[in-house]
């Protein structure tokens, strides 16, 4: 089960109240991924949001210009936040993310997540400037990492 105390260690969820950390809490789960396995892959229907415990993500995209995809982003740190795309349209996978090593992953499901932002607007502005922030740094990532393999 997830606890407010965990929530609150990811930059997204720091200074929100304790009572908008246990809704969220109350519709998150844990989850075990394997080396080798993909949390989703990239053009799939985004309905959730993925947070790290432990281990390590490898963000990848496909090049129509090439068989194999191409490594963009880790998200090897703990308490980082990966499949943005969940809660921004067109709620499509714009990657792929596959386990580099063993992780325990937090899973927080789309649909009810939005409905608890836009209950508690001042919170939600709060988390979505920070989705933003990963959103940008994502997209500086892809950018290098495809002028790299050009």
């Amino acid at each position: 089960m997830i606890t407010t105390d965990v929530l609150s260690q990811f930059g997204m969820f720091q200074g929100l109240p304790e009572s908008l950390l246990q809704e969220i809490a109350d519709i998150s789960t844990e989850v075990s991924a394997a080396k080798g396995d993909f949390v989703f892959r990239e053009g799939e229907k985004a309905d959730k949001l993925h947070f790290l415990l432990s281990g390590s993500i490898a963000l990848r995209v496909k090049l129509t210009s090439r068989p194999e995809s191409v490594t963009v982003s880790f998200v090897s740190s703990p308490f980082q936040s990966f499949g943005w795309s969940g809660v921004v349209p067109p709620y499509h996978y714009t990657s792929s993310a596959e386990c580099d090593e063993d992780s325990q992953l937090l899973i927080i499901p789309s649909a009810p997540f939005m409905k608890l932002l836009e209950n508690h607007p001042e919170s939600g502005f709060k988390i979505m400037q920070q989705i933003t922030v990963i959103i940008a740094d994502r997209l500086r990532n892809s950018r290098q990492a495809l002028l790299k393999t050009l």
